[in-house]
This record gives C-alpha cells, structure tokens and sequence, in this order.
C-alpha cells in the first residue's frame, strides 16, 4: 500500500484546510486509514480514523472542528480541518491499517500544517 498525502499550507486562526490522502496499491486490504499528526518535539497522536465500513473516531481535541471522510472510490480519505488553531500546527501523516498475511500499518509522507495566530 503506497499513501500519498496532500493539501498542508499555511493558514490564520479560525480558518480551514482540508488534507486528503490517495492510496494504491493493495487497497483491498486497507481495513481503515487514518490522519495522526506530529507537533515539533512532541510524540505522533491520533488525530481522527475511518474504518472501511465508515466508522470515524476523533482525538477529543478535534471533535467538533476537523472531519473525516471518504472519497466515492473509497481510496481517498480527507481530513476538513475548520476553525484551526495556532496548536493545531504540525506534520500530518496519512495512515492505513491494511490485513494481508498480517495486520500491518502504512504511512505517507507528512504534510506540514501551520496556523499563525
């Protein structure tokens, strides 16, 4: 599985950017994919994941702002991120949880989203 990521920039606070995620691949086995994100000297952190039978779950600090969602093909996830604030500036990786022999994660390259106060 190959992840391909997009759509980071810079923004003001309280404005929006929407990230999206391609996969290719072996997409079939892609049991869920997902966005975490690293903020500098910080660890990585969930930021909010699809199952492929369109389960979403959000870290608490995103719920309410940011959206998850698929494209119609089903390989393509979007993060909507709405009314960012300055903390939410950090690498976003596009993640998938794939189950071929075995249950294995894949990452994209990062993004870089940045929020001027």
């Amino acid at each position: 599985v190959q992840l391909q990521a997009s759509g980071g920039g810079l923004v003001q606070a309280g404005g929006s950017l929407r990230l999206s995620c391609a996969a290719s691949g072996s997409v079939s086995s892609i049991r869920a994919m997902g966005w975490y994100r690293q903020a500098p000297g910080k660890q990585r952190e969930l930021v909010a994941t699809i199952t492929d039978n369109a389960i979403t779950n959000y870290a608490d600090f995103v719920k309410g702002r940011f959206t998850i969602y698929r494209g119609n093909a089903k390989t393509t996830v979007y993060l909507q991120m709405d009314n960012l604030k300055p903390e939410d500036t950090a690498v976003y990786y596009c993640n998938a949880e794939a189950v071929l022999i075995r249950r294995t994660n894949y990452w994209g390259q990062g993004t870089l989203v940045t929020v001027s106060s």
